[in-house]
Order: C-alpha cells, then sequence, then structure tokens
C-alpha cells in the first residue's frame, strides 16, 4: 500500500515550535474536540495533529491547548460521513493515533474522497462505518 502512492512526504524535525515557524493565521490544530468539521485542504494552511491523547484521561487535552495559543482548529468529517455501527460494548470513538489521521489525510489529498479517506484511516474498531458497510 505504500507504494501505491504517487507521493513523497518529506519530513523535518526541528526543536523550535510550529508557533515560531508558521504564522498562527496559517495554522489549524486538528482535534476530534473540536466543534469545527475539516471540509477540506488547503494547501496553504499547516494542519498540526494534536497528537496521541488517552481520550478517557485527557478529554479535549488538545482543544484546549489550541485555543490557549489563539488557533484556528478542525476535526475530521467522521460524524458527517460514518454512522455508529451496533457493537456489544457500545464503544464509538472519534479519537485516532498520527498515524491513522495521517492516513486519512494523505488519501482525502489524492482522491478528493471523504469516504475514501475515512475508509483508510478510521478502523472499524472506533465503532464506527461508512453507511454502505453499516449492514456487514
Amino acid at each position: 500500500r505504500c507504494c501505491a502512492l504517487p507521493y513523497v512526504f518529506k519530513m523535518d524535525t526541528t526543536p523550535e515550535s510550529y508557533l515560531d515557524l508558521f504564522p498562527l493565521d496559517a495554522i489549524v490544530y486538528l482535534t476530534p474536540d473540536s466543534e469545527n468539521v475539516l471540509e477540506d485542504i488547503d494547501p496553504d494552511k499547516v494542519y498540526v495533529l494534536g497528537g496521541l491523547v488517552d481520550e478517557s484521561i485527557h478529554k479535549q487535552l488538545t482543544l484546549r491547548r489550541a485555543r490557549e495559543q489563539s488557533l484556528r482548529t478542525a476535526r475530521l468529517p467522521i460524524r458527517e460521513y460514518m454512522v455508529k455501527a451496533p457493537n456489544s460494548r457500545n464503544y464509538h470513538s472519534e479519537t485516532l493515533a498520527i498515524n491513522q489521521v495521517f492516513d486519512v489525510l494523505s488519501t482525502y489529498y489524492e482522491t478528493r474522497s471523504w469516504p475514501a479517506a475515512l475508509r483508510a484511516g478510521v478502523s472499524s474498531g472506533k465503532g464506527y462505518v461508512l453507511p454502505d458497510t453499516a449492514e456487514q
């Protein structure tokens, strides 16, 4: 699957904060607790992935951090494109690991399809499925 993507993603590390590297109005902090839905990816924006957060212990930590830094926030459109799948634990979570968020964003950038992107990054273990797979 990795080799099918025609894109190469370059990653640099730096001790500097993203707040020092980019203008505040260019940063969009992605957090599952945002009230704003990410509708499209703007190539002029910098998307910060909120990080690995234990959803039960640190609820809304990433949203609070973004607000403290006066950053725009957004969440992936999981509720808009997916449905809650019935499961024995009644478990449903929109909190994803960094690699899952990256898979969603890179697939969306490639396909411009939220259903395809969410299928690529949101595992059924999260309790959400696309409507066409809800009965399966």
